[in-house]
């Protein structure tokens, strides 16, 4: 059997803060680090450059004076006297034929003459490195103008020991990795504290929604008490308790409502059942007692299948078949079903409008009409007509069903299709249903992607149901 690794847990906040930090602040260190060692870099080299162009300067200087050829004992004379309080510092020279007036012990300059070209000055980005027997070196190679007969050029490389920048940089980099690393090691502290002290208020309102029950649902969080960057979550988490407070409101009512409604004809049957057990009936009897019972049952078997089909509607379990429907053949067929039941109330069913056809579940649809038209005809006063009304609009279609009948007070419409709601919680329903249609008739309508709406005004109530446009 394979064994499926657990999930990887995504790293705390204050840790990937205080990580983020740090790594900024240490690259902010090393980048200023950078900087200022190449700035050092750049101050050696030009130091360099000008002592290198003095030494040049004061061999160019000889050469200058020099009217008449001397032999290379007098140039080794000349040339050794030019350069003198400068340590660390070596130069050759050649005339223009290769000839070696002069040569100081040390590196070998004429290997650098060799390699690189020549240049008229002295200039900080025009010198060249090299290291050599454990040494570095920084110089130039020249090309000085000839004096007196001499037909070309003299040769000079001049060039200096780095040792003492070496050293001064090597210091400076230990310097800054020490600084470099205890500035890490503080940043991370300090900015652990900080992110620590600045989840404070999350900790607390933690706390606070920590101790929030089912008894205390009405409790919300105060906006005003926490930083700016909660706001948000605050009235988000507000906006959520106050759904839950709501459906939490709706269960309980919903499971009262349920057990209300079972009880009662359970209660019937029950008794029932023992006034018959009290003495011997006839057939008859009996034959009325179960009548009366199938009846019960047939009330309980449709409340759970209701609230069986509310459920699935509720998990989206449910899809409407699409097909068209013509709405007007099945508000007439509706018509002829209930005639019987209208004509007993002595009320009149008449229907408005154009044919329309909607794309959806035809015996959904009848189903939610059925329940509307039901319960229009239950509450129209006798001899009154209830009007189904069809209409059109641009992407839209409109079904009202409106029935004379006591004006339902404003509060109670947007709870009419609400679970087990009794606008009026006094009155008892007497065979007219659980109170489930109306919000059988909801689910039905938006799970096609429409809305309904109920009004009620000067004695006259109007459910309308907005379906899409076959259309749109």
């Amino acid at each position: 059997m394979k064994v499926e690794p657990l999930p990887r847990r995504p790293i705390s906040l204050t840790l990937r803060l205080t990580l983020s930090i740090a790594g900024v602040i240490i690259l902010i260190f090393l980048g200023l680090g950078w900087t200022i060692e190449r700035s050092l870099m750049r101050h050696f080299a030009q130091q360099d450059a000008e002592e290198l162009e003095v030494v040049a300067h004061s061999i160019q200087h000889v050469i200058s004076h020099t009217p008449t050829p001397l032999t290379p004992a007098q140039w080794q004379n000349r040339l050794s006297a030019a350069v003198q309080g400068h340590h660390g510092m070596f130069y050759r020279v050649s005339d223009a034929s290769g000839q070696v007036l002069f040569q100081m012990e040390g590196p070998n300059l004429a290997q650098q003459q060799a390699q690189h070209p020549a240049t008229d000055q002295v200039h900080a980005d025009h010198l060249i490195e090299w290291a050599e027997g454990g040494e570095h070196y920084r110089g130039a190679v020249l090309s000085l103008p000839p004096s007196g007969t001499m037909s070309g050029p003299y040769g000079v490389v001049v060039a200096t020991v780095m040792s003492f920048h070496e050293h001064f940089l090597g210091v400076y980099r230990r310097t800054i990795w020490a600084a470099t690393s205890l500035a890490a090691v503080v940043a991370i502290l300090a900015t652990w504290l900080a992110v620590y002290r600045g989840h404070a208020p999350l900790r607390d309102m933690s706390q606070r929604i920590r101790g929030i029950t089912a008894n205390q649902l009405h409790v919300r969080l105060d906006p005003r008490e926490v930083p700016v960057e909660l706001e948000a979550l605050t009235d988000s988490f507000n906006t959520m308790l106050e759904r839950v407070e709501q459906d939490f409101r709706k269960l309980t009512n919903f499971s009262a409502d349920i057990a209300h409604e079972l009880r009662t004809p359970v209660t019937n049957l029950i008794t029932q059942t023992q006034v018959l057990l009290t003495k011997p009936r006839d057939a008859n009897a009996y034959r009325e007692a179960l009548y009366a019972g199938l009846e019960e049952y047939e009330r309980m078997a449709k409340m759970i299948g209701d609230m069986l089909y509310l459920a699935q509607t509720d998990h989206h379990l449910i899809k409407p078949e699409r097909s068209a429907v013509d709405l007007r053949k099945e508000i007439q067929d509706l018509f002829e079903y209930f005639e019987p039941w209208a004509e007993e109330r002595s009320v009149s069913l008449r229907c408005e409008g154009p044919d329309l056809t909607v794309q959806g579940d035809r015996l959904m649809l009848r189903r939610a009409f059925s329940n509307l038209l039901s319960n229009a005809i239950r509450y129209t006063p006798d001899g009154q007509t209830v009007t189904v009304n069809l209409s059109a609009a641009e992407e839209h279609l409109s079904v009202r069903f409106s029935n004379p009948g006591p004006t339902i007070p404003e509060e109670h419409l947007p709870h009419l299709f609400d679970r087990f709601y009794r606008a009026d919680p006094s009155r008892q329903r007497n065979g007219d249903g659980a109170g489930l249609g109306l919000a059988i008739v909801k689910a039905i309508v938006e799970a096609h992607g429409g809305h309904i709406y109920a009004t009620s005004w000067e004695e006259i109530t109007e459910f309308e149901v907005i379906l899409p446009h076959p259309t749109s």
